[in-house]
């Protein structure tokens, strides 16, 4: 590791850990993990004791290739991405997923004040991060870290988050095209329930594990 990436990677830490200490001022279980392989053990130590696992979609999470390990557990996975589901199945897991044991989601911006924000199409995601699932396990790369406003923190999933997606998606929107994000109407807009979750749900028990590394769009 060259001198650049060693002092990147220590300012980088220095946030995930302001982030972290903020998150547990509010409320929630917060953890700070080094790598993405440290994620994948503490999802799996958690998971142990739960037999449904519903997946919200994130590329964060996918991208720790977890759901073979959980798999090879016996656990129930409940995917509504997994190929070859009609419309009515693919209702039918998120539905699911809203009273699993354990949910694994990915989260669009983190404030260092210790706020998750996130912006979705059909609102299952954040749904279920709420309230339901017995448990809630969050990832953050550090290239979610936002160190401003909420405002700052929707402005990022707009500008970072959003237009990928919609092209990951094929979704025919503006952004989905120029990777600007133009405040549309288009029928396939992705960007259409805007949540902030300011302190940790009373009945919901949520973890979020910031990692120092880039994850996720």
């Amino acid at each position: 590791m060259s001198l650049t990436e060693e002092l990147v990677n220590w300012t980088f830490e220095q946030k995930c850990k302001k982030a972290v200490e903020s998150l547990g001022k509010n409320g929630f279980t917060a953890v700070y993990c080094r790598t993405g392989r440290e994620v994948f053990n503490y999802i799996i130590n958690e998971a142990e004791e739960a037999c449904s696992i519903g997946f919200g979609g994130s590329m964060s999470v996918a991208d720790l290739r977890v759901a073979d390990r959980l798999r090879e557990m016996g656990k129930e996975i409940l995917n509504h991405s997994a190929p070859g589901l009609t419309i009515e199945e693919r209702q039918a897991v998120m539905h699911r997923q809203l009273t699993c044991d354990l949910f694994l989601t990915g989260t669009n911006a983190v404030t260092l004040s210790g706020c998750l924000v996130n912006i979705d199409a059909t609102g299952n995601r954040v749904g279920s991060m709420f309230f339901g699932p017995k448990k809630v396990i969050v990832v953050a790369g550090r290239n979610k870290l936002v160190d401003g406003t909420i405002e700052d923190a929707i402005r990022r999933v707009k500008e970072w988050a959003s237009p990928p997606n919609a092209k990951r998606l094929n979704f025919n929107t503006p952004c989905a095209k120029t990777g600007f994000c133009c405040d549309c109407n288009s029928p396939d807009r992705i960007c259409r329930i805007t949540t902030i979750i300011d302190r940790k749900p009373r009945r919901t028990d949520m973890r979020v594990l910031v990692v120092n590394e880039e994850m996720g769009l």
